[in-house]
């Protein structure tokens, strides 16, 4: 029969722990002393139950054991607290390092501020002088590039206003002739209209007149003269 696996957490049952507790180190305890057996091994083991009673197993002496593993530990664990502790070290060099570089930045950004000036030498108050002028000389250049830049900014927006304002008055323009024109158009047909009637109409000399009362002479060589 095949027993399902156990879900491994903290039994609550005190009873029910009491006697896994039991069972296992006594299992525990066995196959240590398989493996030392069965592979030639040195093997201890040290139980404490919940209550704190002692359950051990020792291939061979204990004391012995126990003092093999201490000397292993201070050889192992040892060497990797010295690599900590140098470790640390650097560390706490390398803050000490930037602390003094802190204090000596905020010192010089004081002098520079025109604090803490008692203490200067002359060729001190005359490095910080020099660097001062060259400070003022790159903020004004850099004021002065802002306010160009800013100036051609403006420019640049009144010249595109006024670019669509000529557009808008070009269009306007354009709608002003389209509109002349179509109302010029009805004005030309009626005058020419009104020639056409005048010359068609009563009026007109030529509208009673027969294209067969006209006599017309057609005659070959110099015209005669007329005395």
């Amino acid at each position: 029969m095949v027993r399902g696996k156990i879900e491994i957490k903290r039994i609550e049952n005190v009873t029910s722990r009491q006697v896994t507790f039991s069972k296992r180190r006594k299992g525990l305890l066995k196959k240590a002393h398989e493996l030392s057996v069965l592979c030639d091994a040195q093997v201890a083991a040290i139980v404490f139950s919940q209550k704190g009673r002692l359950y051990d197993f020792a291939s061979s002496d204990m004391q012995k054991m126990m003092e093999r593993y201490d000397i292993h530990r201070s050889e192992y664990f040892g060497a990797e607290r010295l690599q900590k502790q140098q470790f640390v070290q650097e560390v706490k060099n390398e803050m000490a390092k930037t602390l003094d570089q802190i204090e000596l930045l905020q010192l010089h950004c004081r002098k520079l501020m025109g604090q803490d000036l008692d203490s200067c030498s002359v060729e001190e108050l005359k490095e910080i002088t020099i660097k001062l002028e060259k400070s003022l000389t790159i903020v004004r250049s850099r004021k002065q590039a802002k306010l160009n830049e800013d100036t051609i900014e403006k420019l640049k927006a009144e010249i595109s206003g006024e670019k669509e304002v000529l557009n808008e008055t070009s269009s306007l323009r354009q709608m002003e002739y389209m509109l002349s024109f179509q109302f010029e158009e009805p004005t030309l047909w009626m005058h020419s209209r009104s020639l056409e009637s005048e010359m068609s109409g009563p009026s007109c000399g030529y509208g009673n007149m027969n294209i067969s009362d006209v006599k017309t002479e057609l005659s070959i060589g110099l015209p005669e003269s007329r005395e």
